[in-house]
């Protein structure tokens, strides 16, 4: 299928600025997108950092978006990367085990619902049984294509999980909408040449198109001729 051009459009006739974003398929995080789980992520880290000497808070402003030997190779320069995976594959069975407090994002099931039969595909740096956990929690439905950790050999702020989710769907990174809640992910989606809607305020300064709190904010609705549309009523 060639390539549509993608579209960026406001409407301003309502009492607030709409943006409308046309293209063929989304690209979706889950952690801080679909779901909420900041409590686990908090727990688990929280154990590393004090094993570490290190402020929690520096170590959350690190791990959102990355997989976590990643984050891990931030926090800890020069500490060999086979402890940093080692300690990934453990954290990771934690956090897959700790559900507690794991919540949808506002929005997130209607948001997916009204996805279904359009293309769209996870892209997260959780690995798979993180992934069904997490979304399982949640009570959301996992989109039928997701590229998770195993799928992947660079973490983000690399590009190379978006580029992957597109090729899934047989398009061109143009033609996709990436939704975004880190700075991290935020890069990835820039860094793979597609647009981003930002979930949460900080994402309007690492570069996202446009910002909304939640998903409440966008509409989704299909195009006869780029595929779908969205409607994003910003922050």
């Amino acid at each position: 299928m060639p390539a549509v051009p993608a579209q960026t459009t406001a409407a301003t006739t309502g009492p607030t600025a709409a943006v409308t974003l046309t293209g063929r398929a989304l690209l979706l995080d889950m952690d801080g997108t679909l779901v909420d789980s900041g409590a686990v992520v908090a727990r688990v880290w929280g154990r590393w950092a004090d094993q570490h000497g290190l402020d929690i808070d520096e170590v959350l402003q690190v791990v959102h978006g990355r997989q976590g030997h990643a984050s891990m190779a931030v926090l800890l320069p020069g500490r060999p990367m086979e402890q940093n995976l080692a300690d990934n594959r453990r954290m990771l069975a934690e956090e897959t085990a700790d559900t507690d407090g794991i919540v949808p994002i506002d929005g997130a099931d209607a948001f997916l619902d009204a996805l279904a039969g359009l293309p769209h595909a996870l892209v997260t740096s959780a690995d798979d049984a993180l992934a069904r956990a997490r979304m399982g929690a949640a009570g959301l439905s996992l989109p039928p294509v997701a590229v998770t950790a195993e799928h992947v050999t660079r973490s983000k702020p690399d590009p190379e999980g978006f580029h992957l989710g597109a090729r899934l769907l047989g398009l061109a990174p143009e033609d996709c909408v990436v939704f975004e809640d880190s700075e991290a992910g935020v890069a990835a989606g820039r860094a793979a040449g597609m647009r981003v809607v930002g979930i949460g305020a900080a994402t309007h300064a690492y570069g996202a198109t446009v910002t909304v709190d939640d998903l409440t904010q966008v509409q989704v609705a299909t195009h006869p001729e780029h595929g779908l549309t969205l409607t994003v009523t910003p922050r």
